[in-house]
């Protein structure tokens, strides 16, 4: 009789472990994969949109306008100077403003 029990509690406590492991994968898609992958895809569609002219904000904190774009670089100007133009990654830009229409 005592074996049976023993080897009910083991299966039961087995089930529990399974369950747990379950729902820490869980837990951890919902709280940090999926997250990371929604921020990818808005990164994605805000370069895809990224037009000559747009306002933009780089990941250091600068200011400017797009001149030109390439494949993975875009020339941005600075300032008022006109001569102020670098070339950079599109993925230091950390926002996009399209001008306004007015």
């Amino acid at each position: 009789m005592g074996i049976l029990l023993t080897e009910s509690a083991g299966a039961a406590s087995g089930i529990v472990m399974v369950i747990y492991i379950v729902l820490i994968f869980a837990f951890l898609y919902f709280m940090m994969i999926r997250p990371q992958k929604k921020e990818q895809k808005r990164m994605a569609a805000m370069m895809a949109s990224l037009e000559i002219g747009d306002s933009i904000l780089t990941s250091s904190g600068f200011y400017g306008v797009v001149i030109d774009i390439a494949d993975d670089t875009v020339i941005v100007e600075f300032g008022s100077n006109k001569n102020c133009r670098i070339p950079m990654q599109k993925t230091a830009i950390a926002q996009v403003e399209k001008p306004s229409n007015e």
